[in-house]
């Protein structure tokens, strides 16, 4: 298995539309850096949020199985907040087509971390296909600033053999997302 650098992801791109869109170099002046980059590409967040919040006045348990949507607002909008010690749900701006040879592992930017903004995202497993779930812990006490349309995190890319079996095959429930997805269950 090996990482790819930038012309293989440049090409994935442009021959199976494994990116779109597609930034074909790093934009940075002004703005959170995004697009592609040596060994990766960097992700912007959409302006589109799922807070999650004790506003609601009524407590509740934070179960995968079970979530509870009234325990999360909805927010759209250039900037957003998060509350102290609180996270959020987001998406990508960028649609992703993984092929069946390749996984990929979702790392937070540097910018976010070193203001103690973690981001979460699971590896996108070979032939899976939508846009990228976030899940973005403001991990301090201070409330926390997201910007819309921004580099949030990079995305690497590690070519192997084809699986026997890929995501696609086995139907997995996140294929195709098309919004903030929430956690489900197979029924």
């Amino acid at each position: 298995m090996s990482i790819k650098p930038d012309h293989w992801i440049r090409r994935m791109a442009r021959e199976v539309g494994m990116i779109e869109p597609f930034e074909e170099r790093q934009v940075s002046r002004g703005t959170i850096s995004f697009g592609l980059s040596s060994f990766g590409y960097d992700i912007r967040v959409a302006d589109e949020f799922r807070i999650f919040t004790a506003a609601t006045g009524r407590l509740t348990v934070v179960d995968p199985k079970a979530i509870d949507e009234s325990a999360m607002s909805f927010y759209q909008g250039e900037v957003c907040i998060i509350p102290p010690n609180s996270f959020a749900l987001a998406r990508t701006v960028e649609y992703f087509r993984v092929p069946r040879n390749v996984i990929t592992l979702c790392v937070g930017k540097s910018t976010y971390a070193r203001c103690g903004i973690i981001v979460n995202v699971t590896p996108f497993e070979p032939a899976w296909e939508g846009f990228v779930t976030l899940e973005i812990s403001n991990t301090t006490p201070l409330p926390a600033k997201i910007y819309a349309n921004e580099g949030i995190a990079q995305v690497l890319f590690f070519e192997g053999e084809e699986p026997e079996i890929s995501y696609a095959d086995r139907q997995g429930k996140y294929q195709g997302q098309t919004g903030i997805t929430l956690p489900r269950m197979k029924t």
